[in-house]
């Protein structure tokens, strides 16, 4: 039991709460992963045996076929989505015991009860034995309902249709469909071998027989259940049934603190409040469990919302509940996708969809997602990733990736991908997906060093921001609505790297110390993931890290640099050094397009359509779009602001600006050697050395002469006597604003 993030939105506090399975566990999971295997391949062969496909793989009956897979994932589904939740539920009760003595109240929200299984289990059962009732009901229940009820074992025969076309149609008898020996013997081996695998019990069972109905008020809508009468060796499990008034009496327990758990599904909740309300008893701080999210993020939001309510003592404590096994990421991926759109709808950004809940990285069903998985689709057909071969990867998933010319185009979409890893074993699910977060954290770190990974709404932080000028570009002739480009001053603190969080990378065997030759910078140096080029070959990469900021390098360029092995002493001379130049505060300008945005949307930069919110030191709420200042040099036309050599130096560094000077000469953002620098190109023969001899240094490169201007805030007044002779012409965006 160990949490894995903590985070706080809006006063409440989140804490994410995740159960590492045990060795006993993970052989469970693995037992039915295996279970699985053999249902999907016996699946082909009853498909094959019915003749609702043909023996070269062909479809004889589509929609046989169809209804035959789509009940065998969705079985798939269910069942892995309950046993991790049942996996899961030991940590969860050994936390409410900790929540319980240090006098909370916990909430558990949960999506599925059971129910409709129970009570097919309980219509098999005599009345006079629900006293001591000794059955399983769990999720492996569930399969074996599948099995025994929506495997296919229907005969089907073949035949020609008036097109000449091959199909099949089902085989009745005196009005009876007949069944297909072959695959009923198949099915009947099946629920053998699963009925041999150890059941787990379903978590609200789990939760309710552990801590008793006197301590648990269950707010799910379940007319009957089976709880636990006596103790020791004469405990039983009996048939409670329950009264239609029960949730209400439930709530009423929970809420006057005569019940200190609750726990509540979507069918129990609706319209109903859990919070610490002031006119009720139970004022205890609320830890809401969220143990199963399910797949409508509306509800998953609105069952948080029970407990977060107005004229309350107190907010709650959210614990979201999940396993260290990969493939959970499937269902957390499918609401942090739902609440991406969720939250940009209802109220106009996406963090607040998922109240903070879950990450940009959690949803993998992104586009980014998507072109990692075809990524790694092509290293498992070239053989590039370690422990999981074309032939493994296609036996354990089912999924093929080939067909006569190679590796199809046509290749299965993230979502099965993502459904057949359920099914996997623990050990495969770990391969297969460390190579598709690594080469998922690829592509988002090259969308953000891009600057183009969509965040949605993303509000903007700083020390101060003030308006300095603020001018109308246009105004609607209906409405008279206006749009505005605001000038805004923003002022952010620094926070450089302490040299003791810069030594601690130390830890790390591969860690070096740095020192620049030329400069006299210090760096550390540290291994990053690798890059896949274009070619399918790999880049092997490193990242410097320094005081202010830190950039990935390709790791054969290092020897072309003046970066050079340090011992500590030198090392923390130099980035004690830097840390001593570094300004308690930076200023920047922003130019932000407010107001009216759509009737002009299309006029504005469209390489960056990201919108921002802020707001100012008087209380203004800002919400628009931000462009470059060559947008508004051009908008503007005559009425360009001036710069200064500090925001020429700022703008430059962004790498989003051109600025023009007089002469025919352009300062630009270059990288040379993995440093960004500035450049100065366009100059003459005869000033170069009056470029020099003002602060800029040269360097051949590629037998090319150029000119640089130093990065760090010395070359603000090397720039300030460029600019007294060759004053700024024009500004000119590249690659975005």
């Amino acid at each position: 039991l160990y949490t894995a993030r903590s985070l706080s939105y809006d006063g409440v506090e989140y804490e994410m709460l995740e159960h590492a399975l045990t060795p006993e566990q993970r052989g469970i999971y693995d037992a039915y992963a295996l279970a699985f295997g053999v249902i999907h391949r016996n699946l082909s062969a009853a498909l094959e045996a019915a003749n609702i496909t043909g023996e070269s793989g062909g479809t004889l009956n589509r929609q046989a076929k169809s209804a035959a897979r789509s009940a065998f994932e969705s079985a798939k589904q269910r069942f892995f989505g309950h046993l991790l939740t049942s996996m899961k539920t030991p940590s969860l009760i050994s936390s409410i015991e900790a929540d319980l003595a240090a006098g909370h109240a916990a909430v558990i929200q949960i999506v599925s009860t059971g129910e409709a299984l129970m009570e097919r289990r309980l219509s098999d059962i005599p009345t006079d034995e629900w006293n001591d009732v000794r059955v399983d009901i769990t999720p492996r229940e569930a399969c074996l309902d599948y099995l025994a009820h929506s495997f296919p074992v229907q005969l089907y025969e073949p035949f020609t249709d008036s097109e000449g076309n091959l199909s099949s149609r089902p085989v009745t008898r005196d009005g009876q469909p007949v069944e297909c020996r072959e695959a009923a013997r198949r099915r009947d081996a099946l629920i053998e071998h699963l009925a041999s695998l150890p059941p787990v019990p379903g978590a609200l069972d789990q939760i309710v027989q552990r801590f008793g109905t006197d301590l648990v008020a269950e707010v799910t809508g379940r007319s009957r259940r089976i709880v636990t009468k006596g103790e020791g060796p004469a405990a039983r499990l009996v048939v409670e049934s329950r009264a239609g008034s029960a949730n209400l009496s439930e709530t009423a327990a929970f809420m006057d603190d005569q019940k200190r758990i609750l726990i509540f599904s979507d069918a129990g909740g609706t319209g109903r409040s859990y919070h610490a309300d002031l006119g009720a008893k139970n004022q205890r701080l609320r830890v809401h469990y969220l143990l199963e999210p399910g797949w409508k993020a509306d509800a998953a939001i609105q069952g948080l919302g029970r407990t977060n309510r107005t004229n309350q003592a107190q907010p709650p404590l959210f614990r979201p509940v999940a396993t260290d096994v990969k493939a959970e990421k499937r269902f957390l991926s499918t609401i942090a996708r739902r609440l991406d759109t969720l939250g940009a709808i209802t109220r106009g950004q996406r963090q607040t969809g998922g109240q903070g809940l879950f990450r940009p990285e959690d949803n993998l069903e992104s586009p980014y997602a998507r072109d990692a998985l075809r990524q790694l689709y092509r290293r498992i057909y070239r053989g590039d990733v370690a422990g999981c071969s074309l032939m493994a990867f296609e036996d354990a998933t089912g999924l093929s990736l080939t067909d006569d010319n190679g590796l199809k185009d046509d290749l299965p979409p993230i979502t099965t991908f993502l459904n057949r890893l359920l099914a996997l074993t623990i050990d495969m699910q770990a391969v297969l997906f460390a190579a598709f977060e690594e080469l998922l954290d690829q592509r988002i770190e090259g969308a953000i060093a891009a600057g183009v990974y969509d965040l949605g709404l993303e509000t903007l932080r700083a020390e101060s921001f003030r308006v300095t000028d603020a001018r109308v570009i246009y105004t609607h002739p209906g409405s008279g609505a206006e749009t505005q480009l605001l000038s805004i001053a923003e002022k952010r603190r620094n926070a450089p790297t302490a040299l003791a969080d810069a030594l601690d990378w130390l830890d790390d065997p591969k860690t070096r110390l740095l020192v620049n030759s030329r400069s006299g910078r210090a760096a550390v140096q540290v291994p990053a993931t690798s890059l896949m080029l274009d070619d399918g070959t790999i880049e092997p990469r490193l990242r410097l890290i320094r005081p202010t900021e830190a950039s990935t390098v390709p790791a054969k360029i290092m020897e072309d640099t003046h970066w050079l092995e340090a011992d500590r002493t030198a090392f923390a001379a130099a980035w004690t050094a830097e840390l001593a130049e570094v300004p308690e505060f930076t200023e920047t300008t922003l130019h932000i397009v407010a107001g009216l945005l759509l009737p002009i949307w299309k006029q504005l930069p469209q390489d960056e359509t990201r919108v921002y919110r802020l707001q100012t030191d008087d209380g203004q709420r800002i919400i628009g779009r931000r462009v470059s200042p060559a947008w508004v040099a051009t908008t503007l036309a005559d009425d360009a602001p001036q710069l200064t050599a500090a925001q020429v130096h700022a703008l430059v560094l962004e790498g989003k600006t051109v600025v023009r000077l007089a002469e025919g000469m352009e300062l630009h953002r270059s990288r040379v050697m993995g440093v960004n620098r500035i450049e100065l190109s366009g100059f003459s023969e005869a000033a170069k050395d009056r470029l020099k001899a003002d602060g800029f240094f040269s360097e051949i490169i590629a037998w090319k002469l150029r000119l640089f201007c130093p990065a760090d805030s010395s070359g603000i007044a090397v720039l300030d006597r460029l600019l007294a002779r060759c004053p700024v012409t024009g500004l000119h965006a590249r690659g975005g604003c």
